[in-house]
């Protein structure tokens, strides 16, 4: 099926259309004064904190001893730490033009500037408060939103810590009123306290100077853990609740009847964690998760390829507009080049295992061991059921959904980009189900295949028992190609190999040193992620290799981008785990 989801096919349609629509949009580029102004914000912040454990205090703060008690100085050298490390952490979200990091690092460049007067320190004084200049003129820079509910928490634990240093401190002066100079009761010792907590020394006297820097230590460490923690937290990267509008869903499984024919992943962007920025036109869209402050989409844009750089452009600029880091996983060389044009860098990622249906065939030497593999399965009296999912009795298709939980390794459901993450849903219909028997009719391994439009398979669920005969997968993937080859289905997509061009390189005659050292890192990782693993089973079937790459803006983020990926994918920790903690961004 092809042409527009009305029925019409349009100019526009064409590949020459669509990349003269791509040249007339802007490429995306955060702008160049922000980064530097982060990187200045965070260059000050790191002399602050050096400056202020160098040991020329100690002769400034004799100088100045007639002019403030010396609790007070001291508080003022640890808190200039304090806002300096602080700075040096809003960088990063200065960098995505955060508005709340940049009030924020206004507000402790002024508090910076105080606590330089107060150890006597002009020159530092001058820098922020030359900085604070800058930020104030560059004010319009900094527009991404905050969450309000992240505001809240600050907030909250801004004040638990503020009140529990409150309560300890009174009763830390209580427990020492016998030591107090003069007469002074609990109004007293409350201002004391209070002022302590905001690095001021209190109106209360003490018989022993150490009982003084006790009750002052105690009070400024509660006031700036209070603060410090509050402006962490504040600044935490927001996300955002997944979830369909109504009518999304029936919209996408449109585009897709449409044009799901040209991306292998596009079905796995009806996956329950993921949201969609349209197109104007609502003829593309861009299929994302936020995770950890980085807006992750994975394959190409949904729908007509000449609306894609107009959806890309919408995807791009809800990404400003929140501070988020925008990144693309696994997308084909057609996806990277529309997002390219659009502003983004690509590298290539790894590469997609397809299987051209009509020209597989078992015979030959390089198919021996899927060969062998099939006939010994067989031998051992299993067979295989294949059909698409609407065509399963429920009585199957619950003890294949039982099966799939039960032949699971491990209590989390992996997968993003290329996984639907789950099994035997009514909408998933077309989705095509392989079930292994063994000779007494148990389950003992089943595959799920989602649609690639209306001539492909992708897979998607692989999953065996662990004491079933070796080689039942082989026979599953044999007995699918079967199927799709009466079915008038032209290609399978496999797993997909990450950097899989660096393990075939290396094994080529004349591989050079680096190549070769490369491989054995992936090699070394391949216990946790199965690089190679996942490389070998693939290639035995003799696939057509199609690359698959990855979208970013700049090298300095692809760390942040990389535990994002992992996260998302479930090899690491995420908020995924509890929907509660989804926050919604205004």
């Amino acid at each position: 099926m092809s042409g527009t989801p009305g029925g019409a096919t349009a100019v526009a349609d064409r590949p020459e259309a669509a990349r003269t629509r791509a040249a007339t949009l802007t490429p995306w580029r955060p702008p160049p004064s922000r980064a530097v102004i982060a990187r200045c914000v965070q260059v000050v912040g790191a002399l602050d904190a050096v400056f202020a454990v160098l040991p020329s205090w100690h002769h400034r703060m004799a100088s100045m001893a007639h002019l403030l008690p010396t609790a007070g100085m001291v508080t003022a050298r640890t808190a200039t730490a304090v806002v300096g490390v602080l700075l040096v952490y809003l960088g990063a979200g200065l960098r995505r033009g955060k508005r709340r990091a940049w009030q924020l690092a206004a507000w402790l460049c002024g508090l910076s500037i105080g606590l330089h007067m107060l150890k006597a320190s002009p020159a530092p004084a001058v820098v922020s408060a030359v900085l604070l200049l800058v930020l104030i003129v560059e004010r319009h820079r900094f527009r991404a939103r905050g969450d309000v509910g992240t505001r809240w928490r600050a907030l909250g634990v801004c004040a638990g810590f503020i009140g529990t240093g409150f309560l300890l401190g009174l009763v830390e002066v209580a427990l020492r009123a016998g030591q107090i100079a003069g007469a002074a009761g609990p109004l007293q010792w409350a201002q004391h306290v209070a002022l302590g907590m905001v690095g001021v020394t209190g109106p209360l006297r003490f018989d022993h100077p150490a009982t003084t820097t006790a009750v002052d230590l105690t009070t400024g460490a509660f006031g700036l853990l209070g603060f410090g923690v509050g402006a962490v937290l504040l600044l935490r990267p927001c996300t955002r609740r997944a979830g369909w509008a109504d009518g999304e869903e029936a919209r996408v499984r449109d585009l897709l009847a449409c044009h799901g024919d040209a991306d292998s992943l596009g079905y796995f962007a009806l996956r329950r964690d993921k949201s969609f920025i349209w197109a104007p036109s609502r003829r593309a869209a861009v299929a994302y998760r936020v995770v950890n402050g980085v807006s992750l989409a994975s394959g190409d844009p949904l729908g007509n390829p000449a609306a894609w750089p107009d959806a890309i452009a919408a995807w791009l600029s809800d990404c400003d507009a929140h501070g988020w880091t925008p990144a693309v996983l696994a997308c084909s060389t057609t996806g990277g080049t529309a997002y390219r044009r659009l502003g983004l860098d690509v590298i290539e990622l790894g590469d997609e295992a397809v299987l051209d249906v009509p020209g597989f065939s078992l015979q030959g030497r390089p198919m021996r061991t899927v060969r062998q593999a099939v006939a010994r399965t067989r031998r051992a009296g299993y067979t295989v059921e294949v059909a698409r999912q609407r065509d399963l009795d429920d009585a199957v298709l619950d003890e294949a959904r039982t099966c799939a939980g039960a032949f699971r390794h491990s209590s989390v459901e992996r997968g993003y980009s290329m996984a639907l993450s789950r099994f035997g849903e009514t909408g998933d219909g077309d989705c095509l189900v392989v079930l292994c028997r063994d000779g007494e009719g148990r389950v003992r391994g089943l595959l799920q295949f989602v649609p690639w439009g209306e001539s492909g398979l992708s897979l998607d669920l692989m999953r065996g028992d662990r004491s079933a005969e070796n080689g039942i997968t082989e026979l599953m993937i044999t007995s699918a190609v079967e199927f799709a080859a009466a079915s008038g289905i032209r290609r399978i997509s496999l797993n997909f190999a990450m950097l899989r061009s660096v393990l075939a390189r290396a094994e080529q005659l004349g591989a050079g040193p680096v190549t070769r050292l490369w491989a054995r890192i992936l090699r070394a990782f391949s216990g946790w992620w199965q690089i190679e693993s996942l490389y070998r089973a693939n290639a035995k079937y003799q696939p057509q290799w199609q690359p698959r790459f990855l979208c970013f803006p700049s090298a300095r983020d692809l760390p942040r981008i990389a535990v994002a990926a992992l996260s998302a994918e479930a090899f690491l920790p995420s908020g995924r785990r509890r929907s509660e903690d989804e926050r919604r961004c205004g």
